[in-house]
Parts: structure tokens; sequence; C-alpha cells
């Protein structure tokens, strides 16, 4: 495989993100009365914070946005630097830079969380393009962020395009988008559950990823 426009999840993906967003959603829940240790709170790495709400507690839609600004809270203030870059990241973002690819970010995080981070760990330099949800909702599905991403980046052959991500909703955003997939498993996704989204591609390391996107 060797494409041109490289579209990147972030958490899971290019750091690891689990400390902030389990102890943001712990503190959500608490709010509501809901005790729950943060180890547990793994599966809300991932998905749009709303659907997790949902779909784990039961929360209507009301409630479910409610709590993700409960979740701000924590996440805006100590949250967001509770993350760490996977080791080899960096060199493979120089790498596929200095090789001429286009590299934009798709992430279902509030687009300025998401610069705030890059930022952070220096890596918004590799970048030709970031690209997050909205703040108040309108465009958090991985399908619609990617679209937009698509849109931002003036894609214009799909076919020269690959969706990476760790877990389903990027895989099935990603093909809902027309795009080749690529599922990693240093991340919070399953082999099984990429597998059962379709991923046309699963590596097991950011080496592996590397020397893939490479096309070597």
């Amino acid at each position: 495989m060797n494409k041109q426009y490289l579209l990147f999840d972030l958490d899971g993906t290019l750091t690891d993100p689990q400390e902030g967003i389990t102890n943001s959603v712990a503190y959500a829940l608490c709010q509501y009365g809901i005790i729950e240790d943060p180890k547990n709170l793994t599966n809300f790495i991932g998905p749009p914070l709303h659907i997790g709400m949902r779909d784990f507690y039961g929360f209507d839609e009301e409630k479910a946005f409610e709590a993700v600004a409960h979740y701000r809270v924590y996440f805006a203030d100590k949250g967001i630097f509770e993350n760490a870059v996977f080791d080899d990241v960096p060199e493979m973002l120089q790498d596929l830079r200095k090789a001429g690819k286009t590299i934009v970010l798709a992430t279902s995080k509030p687009e300025v969380y998401a610069r705030q981070i890059l930022d952070h760990f220096d890596l918004s330099q590799y970048f030709d393009h970031i690209c997050g949800a909205t703040m108040d909702g309108t465009r958090s599905l991985k399908a619609d962020v990617i679209t937009y991403a698509l849109e931002t980046a003036g894609i214009p052959d799909k076919a020269q395009a690959v969706m990476i991500g760790d877990r389903h909703h990027d895989i099935e955003g990603g093909i809902a988008n027309g795009l080749e997939t690529v599922g990693v498993l240093f991340g919070y996704g399953s082999c099984d559950e990429l597998k059962a989204a379709g991923a046309h591609h699963i590596v097991s390391s950011v080496a592996e990823l590397h020397t893939l996107l490479k096309g070597e």
C-alpha cells in the first residue's frame, strides 16, 4: 500500500489517552451518584462520548449531552494532558512527512481539544490538516468527521487515501466514505473487533504501521 493521503485517528492510534478520558468519565458519572473505578471505563475510548453515555449507562439524549458537559469540566482542566504519545509515533510521522505524504487528523474528539493535544506534544508540525468533532455534537460520528476531513483536505481521489484507527468506528467510518482502512492493535480495539468492522489491513505495532504506510 502506498497512499498519498493518510487520515489518522488520535486516541488509541497516536496517543494513549486512557488516564485522562477515564478520569473525566468517572468525574461525570459521579455527578449522577454513579461511582466507577476509572480502570473499568476504557470502553469510552473511541466512540463519541454522548453515545458511550447512552449505550453503557442508558442515558437519554438530553442526559447524555449533559454528562458530556460534566466530563469537559474535568477534561479541559486536567484530563486533556493526562495522555502520552505512543513510542515511535513522532518518528513515523516525521518520516512520512519527509516522504511527501499528506497527513490529516480525523478524530471524534472536539477539534479544539485535538489541536491543543497535538500542540502540547509537538505533533502539529506533521499535519497538513487537523479535523475533529464540534463541541455542540453536530459533527461527532466518525463517518461525518471523515467526510469533513476529506472535504477540508480537498482529496480528489479517494483511492489515494486511507483511514487509520484502533476502533470499529474508525474502520466503519472509513469504509462508509469509500476508503481503504488500517486497524491498529496497540490501541483499544481487539483484532476481532477490527476484523468484524471490515478492516482491510491490521497491524500490531507502530513500526509495522510505518512500513505499511510507506509502501515498503
